[in-house]
């Protein structure tokens, strides 16, 4: 069955745009300081399944696309995963971090920053001479590929895992599979949908 995603024509650049909006309205939700402990604890879980799982759909097909379109595009590949490596460390400590813990907001300024500085760096190079130099189908095609991979991947963050394919691909959907028990067992929120269905009951 074709995504609805893909039939409207959205690219691939428009779906990972629109993830890094919904993104960055968690992370200025959070600036904020509004809310009890229990929520900011609560939106860096949504924030946290949000980036991993765009970081698992990103690395396995979007890169690869990089490294094959652009003439740079292993350095550019390379360089983004490095940034996915640094801020997926940052995830794992914030996970087991107490909001209360001075560490929290700590960690909290460091993930936001280096997601902005990554968002800045895909949106005003990577992006556009993505654009440039593939077919727009293929570019519906990847929209279509991302989405799928976003649907069973991972939740939560595990820095010792690949990140090229192919055992990315591989190893990503049973991890994903764990997490997803694991969320489900703790009532652990992984989108805002889930947040604010946990909030009305």
């Amino acid at each position: 069955m074709t995504n609805p995603e893909a039939m409207a024509g959205r690219d691939v650049i428009d779906v990972l745009t629109a993830d890094h909006r919904e993104v960055e309205a968690l992370f200025v939700e959070l600036e904020s300081r509004q809310g009890a402990p229990e929520h900011r604890r609560q939106l860096v879980d949504v924030v946290i399944a949000e980036l991993v799982r765009h970081s698992v759909a990103e690395e396995a097909y979007v890169y690869p696309a990089a490294r094959k379109a652009l003439p740079d595009g292993d350095r550019i590949a390379d360089h983004e995963i490095s940034e996915h490596a640094d801020a997926e460390r940052t995830m794992k400590d914030l996970e087991s971090v107490d909001p209360s813990d001075p560490r929290f907001d700590q960690l909290l300024t460091h993930l936001t920053s280096t997601i902005r500085h990554h968002v800045q760096d895909e949106e005003t190079d990577l992006f556009p001479r993505l654009r440039a130099a593939c077919a727009h189908e293929e570019l519906v095609e990847l929209a279509d590929k991302v989405t799928a991979a976003k649907r069973i991947a991972p939740t939560r963050p595990h820095p010792a895992a690949p990140d090229r394919p192919p055992a990315n691909k591989l190893l990503a959907p049973g991890a994903g599979l764990v997490d997803r028990m694991r969320d489900a067992l703790s009532g652990r929120p992984t989108s805002m949908a889930e947040l604010r269905e946990k909030q009305r009951h």
